[in-house]
């Protein structure tokens, strides 16, 4: 597609339509069909370069039949030939260039070049474009034509032409008779052309339009396809948002349950190894009762024992406060008849002697009498305190048995307390 500097027109200038048939975009070997562009690559200005002429390659494109004038209002064809080692590529293109330019952003207008489908024929060395008159330039400067690659360099100049109306000196007519009629023959054929033409215009106009409003109503179409992709792109993003916040939420409810797991089988672990220990415990403690169930029933045969020593010494006791009263009766009686025995002055010192003796000898038992009452009164309070301290010890003992049978395993257990015995 060609195209005119936009700034070299004038004001109020309307830009034709423009043609869309440009080549291949692939290689020239491939064999495929010529390239359609879009309405952005078509109104894209070619690419160019700030290369000087010094380092441009004008034999590598030659350009052929090349007139000294072209007349302004018609098309302009312009014929090139390839050379053997050049390729052309996708983005070449020929430009019309005033003459004195200096580097290819100077062009005037331009085409973009067709890639030809086999580089191997001849006939794919000769090449044409046709340049329509509309985007010709209207003064009567010299003018050439430039082959310029996608890269912005010059690969060959056509020798320098004009735009300009044939003058009557160059042109020099001899006619005929035969020579009229045929001209008026092909004057007829001609204006036939031109009605088929008209014809064909109105039709392809018509065609024209319905395609316009076929296109308008696909775009229109495209636009409510657009919205509703872009209503769907948004719900289908909220969506992923939605399940991206739901798959970290279940991702932290996963760690959160894999931490809980791990301290549970920590805790299962301090259990099991409480368990076990309290377990020990336990059997200690079975075996400490069942010692302390011997103990209480030995401490029980003894208190039997202590209850009947008790008794015993109990009834020995009241032998001995007998035993006590007949002593001071046997004193009193004494003491009566050693007064009886002194009141007399003529009994015989022998007997007195004899009496004395034997009040003495009471005395000194019933001495011994109470020593040995106070020695088992003092052994009776003792047994009662012992009694009392093993019952109290007993009764703590079944209590503390109770308790720690009753607490929970996870509270722990505790020796129970051993008074010692008081001998």
């Amino acid at each position: 597609m060609g195209g005119t500097r936009w700034d070299q027109l004038s004001p109020g200038f309307l830009a034709p339509p423009l043609s869309l048939s440009l080549p291949c975009c692939c290689c020239a070997d491939a064999g495929c069909y010529p390239w359609t562009p879009t309405m952005e690559e078509t109104l894209e200005d070619p690419p160019t370069s700030a290369v000087l002429l010094d380092h441009c390659h004008f034999s590598q494109v030659i350009f052929n039949s090349v007139e000294k004038f072209y007349v302004p209002g018609g098309d302009v064809t312009c014929y090139y030939t390839l050379t053997q080692h050049f390729i052309p590529r996708r983005k070449d293109w020929i430009g019309i260039f005033r003459v004195g330019w200096k580097t290819t952003r100077e062009y005037y207008t331009f085409m973009w070049v067709t890639l030809p489908v086999d580089l191997k024929s001849e006939s794919a060395k000769q090449q044409e474009v046709q340049f329509k008159a509309y985007y010709l330039p209207k003064d009567d400067e010299y003018y050439q034509f430039c082959y310029v690659d996608q890269d912005g360099v010059v690969r060959g100049a056509s020798i320098p032409f004009q735009f300009r109306p044939e003058n009557e000196e160059d042109i020099l007519v001899v006619t005929t008779q035969g020579e009229v009629e045929e001209i008026e023959q092909h004057n007829k054929e001609l204006c036939k052309e031109n009605q088929e033409l008209k014809d064909s215009c109105v039709s392809l106009q018509k065609q024209n339009s319905d395609m316009q409003a076929e296109l308008h109503k696909k775009e229109e179409e495209l636009e409510t396809l657009k919205s509703t992709n872009k209503k769907l792109e948004q719900q289908v993003k909220a969506q992923k948002d939605h399940w991206e916040t739901e798959l970290l939420q279940l991702k932290e409810q996963n760690q959160k349950m894999s931490s809980e797991n791990e301290k549970m089988g920590v805790r299962v672990d301090q259990l099991q190894a409480q368990l076990s220990t309290q377990e020990k415990e336990m059997e200690k403690l079975v075996q400490g009762d069942q010692d302390k169930t011997e103990q209480l029933e030995h401490l029980k045969k003894e208190n039997s024992q202590l209850l009947l020593t008790l008794t015993q010494q109990g009834q020995h006791q009241k032998k001995l406060e007998q035993t006590v009263e007949q002593m001071k009766e046997e004193e009193m009686t004494a003491v009566k008849k050693q007064r009886e025995l002194t009141a007399p002055r003529n009994k015989k010192t022998a007997v007195e002697k004899q009496l004395v003796q034997e009040v003495e000898r009471l005395k000194a038992k019933v001495e011994a009498g109470k020593a040995c009452f106070l020695e088992k009164y003092k052994e009776c309070q003792r047994l009662h305190r012992q009694i009392r301290q093993l019952r109290a010890t007993a009764q703590l003992e079944v209590k503390q048995d109770q308790k720690s049978q009753q607490e929970p395993l996870g509270m722990g257990s505790r020796e129970p307390a051993v008074s010692p015995v008081i001998g």
